[in-house]
């Protein structure tokens, strides 16, 4: 259980995934979708490497699948209720280390940008994920409207990273010694859409 923290801690995917098992990697999933605290761990790169590390035979990949989206489904729920029942002091929330009024500015104009269709595809850019369902649940989406995007967005999201990393971890001969690289890869990736925006921001200004 220490190294598992230790792995949060240093936010180190390949070792969450090692000492965490499926219940580790689903409590993260879970606090990533759904708790303000877990807006910095890294979704993407740990169901990569979760994935790829299942092809090479550490976990089973139906369990693993099942786990996950669960998790994701479950965890953006948390994150519609604390929206729709503490939004309004949210809102008016200071800067700290894990939130910034800035994020929530970003997440709004994605969330007014694609609408219903924002909480699929937020699933799959990092720190708007874990507030598009807070913004949902203080907007005037019904909970059975925001459900089904939910169930959509952790099934593509939960099992789509999943299958990406099993499926290399099929294909590469000894993929689990590759699975720092490719991970920090994915981390650069997911980020890339935070970073454009941030660009067109300043060059707006």
């Amino acid at each position: 259980m220490l190294d598992f923290f230790s792995a949060c801690i240093n936010l180190d995917p390949v070792a969450m995934v090692q000492t965490g098992s499926y219940v580790g990697i689903a409590t993260l999933i879970f606090a990533e979708s759904g708790l303000l605290f877990g807006i910095f761990f890294p979704g993407d790169s740990l169901l990569f490497a979760a994935g790829l590390l299942s092809a090479a035979g550490f976990l089973s990949f139906g369990p693993l699948v099942l786990f996950v989206v669960v998790a994701a489904i479950v965890g953006d729920s948390v994150g519609y209720w604390f929206g729709a029942n503490v939004g309004t002091a949210f809102f008016k929330r200071k800067d700290s280390l894990f939130f910034k009024q800035e994020y929530l500015k970003r997440t709004e104009l994605f969330y007014q940008k694609y609408g219903g269709r924002a909480i699929v595809l937020a699933r799959f850019v990092p720190i708007v994920r874990t507030l598009a369902p807070i913004l949902a649940g203080i907007g005037s989406m019904t909970y059975g409207t925001f459900l089904k995007y939910n169930m959509l967005g952790g099934l593509l999201w939960g099992a789509g990273m999943l299958s990406l990393g099993y499926f290399l971890g099929s294909v590469i001969p000894n993929s689990e010694h590759y699975v720092l690289p490719i991970s920090l890869v994915i981390i650069v990736v997911s980020f890339l859409p935070i970073l454009i925006n941030i660009l067109r921001g300043k060059r707006a200004v």
